[in-house]
């Protein structure tokens, strides 16, 4: 919770950095909170400890490994169907061309962020691989032209 007593504007200066500069040192990390290494080391391990810190990952490059189209994918469940959400979701999270899935309200039940190749590579991957997951009644995908904005940097509070 950002509202505990022990998150301060030093927390925020900590974590901002890092969403922008996960590989940095602790150095680095350090001067821009202006605190001592020592003081930046311990505060850093406070904040993964209390989970303010979820994880560290690399980011690569989609164009570079040849995925070339995003798609965005709102998927309609059948109605009645509701032990197959179970199997569904198992299901999804084991595809590696879904990127992201999100269960939604609205005319759809899922919304899914699907990266491929190429267009024909997601019309197979619709066709023969989330078109058949269970209890799957409709999908209706919008394919992205140009990429605006893509970050995984949250606001932090003031």
């Amino acid at each position: 919770m950002l509202y505990d007593l022990d998150f301060d504007r030093i927390d925020r200066k900590i974590l901002g950095f890092l969403q922008e500069h996960g590989r940095a040192s602790n150095l680095d990390v350090a001067k821009a909170a202006s605190l001592s290494p020592a003081q930046s080391h311990r505060r850093h391990r406070r904040l993964e400890e209390q989970g303010y810190i979820a994880r560290y990952e690399t980011r690569l490059d989609p164009a570079r490994l040849g995925l070339t189209v995003v798609a965005f994918i709102h998927v309609g469940m059948e109605k009645g169907h509701i032990r197959d959400l179970k199997k569904f979701t198992d299901l999804i999270v084991d595809l590696p061309e879904i990127l992201e899935c999100y269960s939604v309200t609205g005319d759809y039940d899922y919304v899914i962020k699907v990266i491929a190749r190429d267009l024909k590579s997601l019309s197979q991957f619709l066709m023969a691989k989330l078109m058949r997951l269970p209890g799957v009644n409709s999908v209706r995908s919008s394919v992205c032209l140009e990429e605006i904005k893509c970050t995984s940097s949250l606001p932090l509070p003031e």
